[in-house]
This record gives structure tokens, sequence and C-alpha cells, in this order.
């Protein structure tokens, strides 16, 4: 069933998304692209973090290359098919980014082609020790051009660009090293530590955090002129916030703002 293919739990305010495919090491297959999507429409402003988790083997091996060879069946040689898969994985990519809350990926086992990429539209990426990254389509000849959006956007180009034309898998301490991973725990301290962080950004006020996400979102890139005025005009609807006020005012006070958890 698609419903069982993304679980849900929630901590408090950290709503845990799980992808359940663990036989196919989590493809991101059409139906599981339609559970995530819907999954992630339906966070409320209840949640303040959204956890995205893998499975021990595998966070996501890419595209269900079953899938992609069936399509070619078609009359049309599944040119139809490709374009429509490729769009709703760039939906999802982006219902990650325009989300009003951090997205936090926790990465144990393989994150390759697409995996990598849905790891690299998350904010923030946990990485289990024993991890591997990788945008490895090349070795099967097809260059992973729709990773390589996310991946362009989060680490140096011309680094994304040698592991882009290689296909080298590389280890959690070279995606932290690189940028790709903030964060590289022991494997059985994973769940523990990514929760932790969670919570820790979750008793933040959630309207300055979801200013803050979208200014970070917005300036990045810019020409530095363009960013700025992006990043002031954020910076002036946050402090319109009453909350805002509440929480300026009860430092200069000395005390909790009535917000904080």
């Amino acid at each position: 069933m698609a419903d069982d293919l993304i679980l849900r739990s929630d901590d408090g305010a950290v709503a845990i998304l799980t992808l359940n495919a663990p036989e196919r090491l989590n493809a991101l297959s059409t139906p599981m692209l339609v559970a995530l999507e819907a999954a992630l429409e339906a966070i409320g402003p209840e949640v303040r973090v959204v956890i995205l988790r893998g499975g021990a083997r595998a966070f996501s091996a890419g595209h269900d290359l079953h899938e992609l060879q069936g399509h070619r069946r078609q009359p049309d040689g599944g040119a139809a098919a490709y374009q429509a898969l490729f769009d709703r994985c760039a939906r999802v990519m982006q219902k990650l980014a325009a989300l009003d809350q951090p997205v936090i990926a926790e990465v144990r086992g393989v994150a390759a082609a697409a995996g990598c990429q849905l790891a690299a539209s998350c904010d923030l990426v946990m990485a289990a020790q024993t991890a591997r990254f990788g945008v490895n389509g090349i070795n099967i000849g097809l260059f992973c051009s729709t990773p390589m959006v996310a991946l362009t956007r989060r680490i140096a180009p011309s680094v994304a660009l040698e592991y882009l034309l290689t296909g080298e898998m590389i280890d959690a301490a070279r995606a932290r090293e690189i940028g790709l991973a903030n964060r590289v725990v022991p494997d059985a301290q994973l769940g523990a530590a990514t929760l932790a962080l969670a919570r820790q950004i979750a008793s933040k006020l959630p309207v300055a955090v979801a200013h803050g996400k979208r200014a970070f979102r917005a300036a990045l890139g810019q020409p530095l002129e363009r960013a700025y005025q992006v990043a002031g005009a954020v910076m002036c609807a946050n402090l319109m916030e009453p909350a805002t006020a509440e929480g300026i005012q009860a430092f200069l006070e000395k005390r909790r703002p009535d917000w904080a958890v």
C-alpha cells in the first residue's frame, strides 16, 4: 500500500517521516514520491522540525531502475513517463525547500543518485559514520542531472562535478568535509543525535525560524547587493512579529520569553 511507504511518528513538535521500502532500498519510485509528497503536504503548523529518515541499509538508493526500464516499453519509448517522473521528483524536492519547518535528513547506509539528491535537498544532514553518498548514475550511463541541482546548491560546484563525472561513492567523513553532511556520529547514536538537534531547533521561535529559512534560500547564490536586499526585507518582517518583540524585551529584562519551550 502506498500509505505504508512513508511512516510518520511525532515527538512533540518534531515530525519523523520514515521511508519504508527497505526491500527496494527506499528507491524513489513513483509511488514513493507520491507518498512523500502527500506526507510533506500534511505537515501542519504544530510541527516545528521534520526529520526525514531512511532505513538501516539505505537512506535511498535513488530512482527505481525497474520502473525506468519498464517505461521504455511504451509507444513513445518512455519520454512522457520519464518527464512526469522527474517533474514529480522536482516538486518533492522543492516542497522540502518550501516548508516553513527545517528538514533534517537522517542518513544511514547509502544515499545514492536521487537518494543523495533527497538528502542534499533537506536543510541539514545528519550522517552515521558508515553512511555513504554518491551521484553514481554515470556508472550505468545516466548522468545525475537532477541530483546535480541539489548537490551544486550545497557543495562547491567543481567538487560536485568531480563526483558526478566519476560516480565515486564517498564516506560520511568526506561528506562532512565537503559540506554535504553537517554532522557525523556513530551509527548507534544517530537517531538520538538527530532528535536532539531537532528538539534544539524546535525550541526556537517558529516564525523566526520560518523567516530565516526563507531568507537563507532566497539569498543563496544572489549577487551581493540583491542578497542584502532580500535579507534586509526579511529582517524587517521578522522584527514586525509580536513574538519577536516579546523575545527582545525578555532578553532586555533578563527573563525567558513567554513563547520559550
